[in-house]
């Protein structure tokens, strides 16, 4: 029947916008045609009457359509059952019906996950679609595939440190292969570098005309009480089935209205998330709430699966029934997906909007950050592409917005590719170790025993290109820390016959401009162990909010699963819990003289500020500064000679000059610090309005020692 329809019916021609400006075509619906374009499924054997009809082949995660003119199309949607990514309702209330004489059918594979149902729809011209993941559209007459509007140009924006941003912004030509990505603004510096907001690092060569000292990376030290937070209530250990109180991204805060530390965080596999209070960070209280009597749940126990989560205390928000805001994004998508929470205490959530920019262009792990410097919302967004032929990455996209209410509605195209793993994120050398010999996999003999010795060393698949897992930020001092959440395998589906927990490691990275990633050091900044039995053996995830900062140590809370599971012996998502890593205050990277004596020497710099700081270990040596004037010449009243020297371990220490109370008298004009350090590491330096050393910068997720988000 369906065959003397598609006959008679007028076959629409479409403009259609794939997912992430990928190209389309149209193709023939035969068996063995590939089905979408970053993805190998090819099609079993379909109905008589779809075999041979034209399709649209764009990415799975879908496409936005436009009728050029009317006629009929069908589309593909998988049948309605737990686990199935099924956009049946949405077809239904976009006015497509159900076509009942075709039946369901296996698209491709075995699951039953992967059966489809065949709905249709005359469409009308000018009307306009937008279809989710996994929806196949078919009976097209002819297709155009276009990208989206790119958005109109803007003023450039000067921001803060120096840095022009273009006229179009965010970026959307960035390579989508596995480059080492440039970073703009290291190639092209400003002439001269306003140093008025935050500590100025020493993690790239921004600041940095010339030395001959040596950069050194250093990584936070894990604290030895961890896990600061496990799997102990009713609600946490999941009937003992799948226990965890892990933070999946998730948030940690320091509440200055409260002077304590709160934390949301993953509660029982599938129960909700949970909250805790702490007064100095590491000692944890569950109070008990009335969303869910008996329990810590801030939220009651969602109706599908609660997926990756980011919680904010918002210091510019001017209501108070939104100081809090959180992003959830609860399974399936088709019906839940991305969600923005409010909330006035953290406790009490009220749903504020619901994520209407194609479902398509969100998926699990979609976390959200807020850029202070910019005063931007962002979401950093779970993306799939063929990165140098590999298809189905983990990759990640950006989408930038003022209001983060009013942002979760945006237009197609709008979220652009960000960022990805590269080629030097390499294989993980410790399983490349283990790993047998291609010839020695090849060879073994078609026996149980030949299966068994394959099924052992399943874990070779984690010599599989690396991706990018996740993507979080926080503003710290004058830039914004990124973590890359590295994921080195191996798959779901191996990760869960292996049960156990998938490889995700932290590696550390900043930005000038809140977009482009500078990455000098692929060495894991928090690992995982990888020893059975850890509490973080794999599947490490960070904070949203990264980390807070705590007298003289920044403080990283990151999720961890073991693997242990009380029913089941062991599970890929079970045993999940929470530690803390800190790090000396701007200790990401130091300048060091480690076998001979070094200086270094500033690009031009200008500030209003007039009392100078440093924050360096001499290690027994001595540190001598002096200024340069804008012709590059030692100004006498500021020469080494005439400085005081610094000695000693302080992550904040004056910098005086005899005869001079300070730095008024080169305020606004450019000058150059140049640093002699005969031994030992030099970290930061800035320039504060005040006595007191306050430089004015961000202090990420907050601290005890600041009334805000800054140090002011």
């Amino acid at each position: 029947m369906l065959c003397a329809l598609r006959a008679a019916a007028q076959a629409p021609g479409l403009d259609v916008f794939p997912h992430d400006d990928a190209p389309g075509q149209i193709a023939i619906f035969k068996p063995g045609a590939r089905l979408f374009t970053n993805r190998d499924y090819k099609l079993a054997k379909p109905p008589a009457a779809l075999d041979g009809m034209r399709f649209l082949r764009v990415p799975i995660e879908g496409m936005e359509i436009f009728c050029a003119t009317p006629g009929e199309i069908f589309v593909l949607t998988p049948v309605k059952m737990p686990g199935a990514a099924s956009q049946a309702t949405r077809l239904l209330a976009l006015g497509f019906t159900e076509d009942t004489h075709t039946g369901a059918f296996q698209l491709y594979g075995s699951d039953k996950k992967n059966s489809v149902s065949l709905y249709r729809k005359t469409l009308k011209p000018g009307e306009r679609l937008k279809l989710g993941k996994w929806c196949i559209v078919l009976g097209p007459g002819k297709a155009t595939f276009n990208r989206a509007d790119v958005p109109g140009t803007r003023p450039p924006e000067l921001l803060y440190n120096g840095i022009m941003l273009p006229e179009i912004w965010p970026p959307r030509d960035m390579p989508k292969d596995r480059s080492v990505k440039a970073v703009p603004y290291l190639k092209n510096i400003p002439g001269k570098l306003p140093i008025d907001v935050g500590r100025q690092l020493f993690v790239d060569d921004f600041l940095i005309e010339s030395t001959t000292l040596e950069r050194r990376f250093h990584y936070p030290k894990k604290y030895e009480g961890n896990p600061v937070l496990k799997p102990e209530t009713e609600l946490e250990l999941d009937g003992g089935d799948r226990p965890c109180a892990t933070l999946f991204n998730d948030g940690v805060v320091f509440d200055p209205k409260d002077k304590l530390f709160k934390i949301w965080y993953h509660a029982g596999m599938d129960n909700g998330t949970g909250y805790a209070v702490s007064r100095d960070g590491i000692q944890w209280t569950r109070p008990c709430l009335d969303i869910d009597p008996g329990t810590n749940r801030v939220l009651a126990k969602h109706e599908g699966r609660r997926d990756g989560t980011s919680v904010f205390l918002d210091h510019d928000e001017t209501s108070p029934a939104r100081r809090f805001k959180m992003f959830l994004f609860e399974r399936p998508e088709e019906k839940f997906g991305g969600q923005i929470l409010t909330s006035p205490d953290g406790i009490h959530w009220t749903v504020a909007a619901r994520l209407t920019s194609n479902l398509f262009d969100t998926s699990d792990n979609t976390t959200i950050f807020y850029n202070p410097f910019r005063k931007k919302w962002v979401y950093s967004v779970r993306t799939y592409m063929t990165l140098d032929g590999v298809p189905n990455q983990r990759t990640r996209g950006y989408r930038e917005c003022d209001d983060l209410i009013a942002g979760a509605t945006w237009k197609r195209n709008e979220c652009v590719h960000w960022a990805s793993t590269d080629k030097k994120d390499l294989p993980d050398p410790w399983v490349l170790a283990k790993r047998p010999d291609a010839a020695t996999l090849a060879n073994q003999p078609k026996t149980a025993a030949g299966a068994a010795f394959l099924k052992k060393h399943a874990l070779t698949r984690y010599g599989d290109p690396t991706q990018l897992y996740n993507l979080d930020a926080a503003p710290y001092e004058s830039l914004m820390i990124g973590v890359f959440s590295v994921f080195y395998g191996p798959e779901n589906s191996i990760s869960e016959e292996l049960k156990r927990p998938k490889c995700t490691e932290l590696q550390i990275a900043y930005s000038r401009d809140g977009f482009h990633w500078d990455r000098p050091d692929r060495t894991a900044f928090i690992p995982a162990t990888r020893k059975t039995g850890d509490w973080d053996f794999n599947y490490l995830h960070i904070a949203s909010t990264v980390c807070t900062v705590f007298a003289d140590r920044i403080v990283f809370y990151y999720g961890a699963w073991s693997g242990d599971s009380p029913k089941r012996g062991s599970y890929m998502y079970s045993g999940g819990a929470t530690g803390i890593a800190t790090l000396r205050r701007d200790g990401f990277a130091s300048m060091s003289a480690t076998s001979k004596p070094g200086v270094l020497t500033t690009r031009p710099v200008v500030f209003t500020g007039q009392f100078p700081f440093v924050n360096v270990d001499t290690q027994g040596g001595t540190l001598a500064v002096e200024i340069l004037d804008e012709k590059g010449e030692v100004m006498p009243a500021f020469s080494k000679g005439n400085f005081t020297p610094i000695r000693g371990d302080t992550v904040k220490q004056a910098m005086t000059w005899k005869g001079t109370p300070g730095l008024a008298t080169l305020a606004g004009k450019p000058v150059r610090f140049r640093f002699h350090l005969d031994k030992g590491d030099l970290y930061a330096f800035w320039v504060s309005p005040v006595a007191n050393g306050a430089s004015q910068g961000c202090v990420a997720a907050g601290s005890p020692d600041y009334p805000g988000p800054a140090d002011k």
